[in-house]
This record gives structure tokens, C-alpha cells and sequence, in this order.
């Protein structure tokens, strides 16, 4: 077993449970579909709190090819890199971070592919951290609800933020309408995801969040709601946090 594997934060069910499914990360009508669908909103969310906050942008100005350039970008609990290449594209030096070997070889490859370059590493946020790692932005996704120790990952991840930088944080709320939505309908009646994805208890809510990163010296920016059409088969941001929520955070300078 690994360093990476044995670390605090990893809990080995989680790790087991998304290795299992590592193989369908790229299919579009697989298990990950869910994913796939909610991808196109965390990509608009995140490149334009990152130009605004950088100012990347001139008064009037089109968003530029590559708008991350010059920027180093951290992608913790990057799965099979849905959101690691897209990084890439727009111009930043990622590093992808997985505590799965499958989930980076199976990222790994598909970058080989697409000709995106990514470091990818079968690593964990306290590694990382304990090596110095610095970083403008760290998108940490849909990963937090998945750790063992949440404290001494959150530690971690702010320690890698760069003073002025910006850290994303997506998660589940814990509420009975995520309870509902989350768990009984996408798992048990829509089966969009393998029974046992979730585990309702380790959802948090927006306070323990905030509270996470404000004890590690982060300053929290904003938050967005995240909200499934299903009449339209789509996401969009909204003011409802009681299911998905994303959130933006910067280290005090």
C-alpha cells in the first residue's frame, strides 16, 4: 500500500468504491454521467471568479483562449480529470492529485490522448503540503464529503494556498432534501449513481465549511447554489444551497 493510501485523510472504502467505476470516468452515458452533466456550470462558476478576482480581464474585454496563463492550479481529488483538462486548456499549470492509482492512470491517459498537459500524481493534500507545494488556485470538488479527516485535509489545502490566492469548495449540504435527492433519488430510484456513492452523514453543511476554512486563515469570497432542471435535463447556479453548493474562499494577505 501506498504513502499516499495511508494517509489520514483517505478513508480506503471511498478510494475502493471510485476505483471501481475509474474506467467510465470519460463515458458520457456511464456512471459518471451526473458528473458530465454538472461539469459545463463548475467550469463557467470557476473560470469567472478566477478572472475577476485576478483581474484578468480589461473592462469590456472577450474571455481571452487562454485565461489561466501564468497561473499554477491545484485539482485535489481530481478523479478522472473532468475539470484537470479543462484547467489546462485555458492556460494553467496543473498539478492533478489523486490518493486512487486507477483514477490517475486512467486520467493519465486520457491526457495523453487529448494532448493536455497535466502533471498528474497519485498523491494526497497532506503530502503535498508537507513538500511545500504553493499554489494560485486549488479546486477542491466534490472531494471533501469522501475524506476521513476533514480537518487535517482542510489544514492542508489551505497551507497550499498561496497569500491572495483562491481556493473553490464544492460539497453536499447535509439537509433532508439532499438526503432525498442525493441518496434516494439518484441513487435508489434514478440509479444515475451506484448505491453507496454517498454517505448522507458526511455531507456538510455551509457553516462547517465556512467555519473549516476561516479557522485556517481564509477569508470566504462568495457562494453559489447549484440546482437540477429536470424538465430541462440541466444545472444552473441558484440561491438554493440545501443540496449542491460551491463556494469561493481567498488567504488573507
Amino acid at each position: 500500500m501506498s504513502e499516499a493510501a495511508n494517509s489520514k485523510s483517505v478513508d480506503p472504502q471511498e478510494i475502493s468504491n471510485f476505483a471501481a467505476m475509474a474506467d467510465e470516468w470519460w463515458d458520457e452515458s456511464g456512471k459518471f454521467k451526473p458528473l458530465h452533466k454538472f461539469n459545463p456550470i463548475r467550469i463557467g462558476y470557476i473560470r469567472d471568479q478566477v478572472t475577476a478576482h485576478f483581474n484578468l480581464l480589461n473592462d469590456g474585454d472577450a474571455i481571452p483562449l487562454k485565461p489561466f496563463k501564468g497561473l499554477r492550479l491545484l485539482d485535489i481529488g481530481c478523479g478522472g480529470g473532468l475539470l484537470s483538462e479543462p484547467m489546462a486548456r485555458m492556460g494553467a499549470e496543473v498539478v492533478a492529485a489523486d490518493a486512487s492509482q486507477t483514477n490517475i492512470e486512467v486520467a493519465s491517459l486520457h491526457a495523453q490522448k487529448s494532448g493536455v498537459n497535466i502533471d498528474y500524481r497519485h498523491t494526497t493534500a497532506e503530502e503535498l503540503a508537507a513538500a511545500g507545494e504553493q499554489f494560485d488556485v486549488i479546486l477542491n470538488m466534490e472531494v471533501i464529503e469522501h475524506v476521513a479527516d476533514i480537518e487535517g485535509f482542510s489544514e492542508a489545502c489551505c497551507t497550499m494556498l498561496k497569500p491572495g490566492g483562491i481556493m473553490f469548495v464544492a460539497t453536499l449540504n447535509r439537509t433532508l432534501k439532499s438526503y432525498a435527492l442525493a441518496i434516494v433519488g439518484a441513487e435508489y430510484i434514478l440509479r444515475w449513481l451506484p448505491r453507496g456513492t454517498h454517505n448522507w452523514k458526511k455531507f456538510l453543511r455551509p457553516s462547517e465549511v465556512v467555519g473549516l476554512l476561516r479557522r485556517n486563515d481564509l477569508n470566504i469570497l462568495g457562494m453559489t447554489g447549484a440546482t437540477y432542471n429536470p424538465l430541462e435535463d440541466s444545472w444552473h447556479l441558484s440561491q438554493d444551497f440545501n443540496v449542491n453548493y460551491m463556494l469561493t474562499a481567498t488567504k488573507i494577505i
